[in-house]
């Protein structure tokens, strides 16, 4: 059988709209602070503060274990990297965080990935290509389209730019809690198939494209997905609200 997806009234999407906001506002303290020389458990910490300044939890440390505040995860670690005092980001770098917060049982989730000083032609492409492909997935975020049209847009550009998109982690529903129905995976045989999209949706549209093959494997510490030929990841996404008026992102 499968899990209910949960529609959200007006006023759940302004809970999720304020927990989303304290993502926004950590961006904004945290891209400055990604220089050369910062560890990623600078970071980390940092992120720890403002949530809890502001009010809520980090939706992360502790769900299935994870240690830590927020997911950084650098060059060709795709996801779930764990931060460390030994990490120490250089120039060239390109560094993924991935940021969850719960306000009040309201949950919100958000990711970007940002260059560490100067980074290569290829490298800039890939973070061009996979935010781009994050933009059009949201587009197809309407009443009346299918998950898959989500899945088929995002796969499509992103092929057609010579990348990959990560097969082993997916997109999400969220809202009541970290990780609901409906899955939104970036890759598909056919659009216009599966769960189709309703007004009251509220979506993690979670974009992961590797420069080179999609396969990933997983680090000794457990946790942090790393691509399988050690070239490049990148990874952006945001909650998006399914509205009467279209998509709205609530994290942007």
């Amino acid at each position: 059988m499968q899990p209910q997806i949960i529609l959200k009234d007006k006023e759940q999407i302004e809970a999720i709209k304020r927990a989303a906001k304290i993502l926004v506002d950590l961006r904004r303290l945290l891209e400055p602070k990604i220089r050369v020389g910062v560890s990623t458990l600078d970071l980390d910490n940092l992120s720890c503060d403002f949530i809890l300044e502001k009010g809520s939890i980090s939706a992360f440390k502790g769900y299935k274990g994870f240690p830590a505040n927020i997911c950084i995860s650098v060059n060709e670690e795709v996801v779930h990297g764990v931060p460390k005092e030994a990490k120490i980001l250089r120039d060239g770098d390109i560094v993924s965080l991935d940021i969850g917060v719960n306000l009040d049982g309201y949950f919100a989730d958000f990711a970007f990935t940002k260059p560490v000083g100067r980074i290569n032609t290829k490298t800039k492409k890939l973070l061009e290509v996979t935010k781009k492909a994050l933009d059009l997935g949201i587009s197809k975020a309407k009443e009346g389209n299918f998950i898959s049209d989500i899945s088929w847009v995002i796969q499509n550009y992103v092929e057609a730019n010579k990348f990959s998109v990560v097969r082993d982690y997916v997109g999400h529903g969220i809202g009541l809690s970290l990780h609901e129905a409906p899955e939104i995976p970036n890759f598909t045989s056919s659009r216009n198939k599966g769960e189709k999209i309703s007004r009251g949706m509220v979506l993690a549209i979670e974009v992961m494209v590797n420069m080179g093959s999609w396969e990933i494997e997983i680090l000794s510490d457990g946790w942090t997905a790393v691509t399988k030929d050690r070239l490049p990841s990148c990874h952006f996404e945001h909650t998006v609200a399914v509205t009467e008026n279209g998509p709205k992102v609530l994290t942007r």
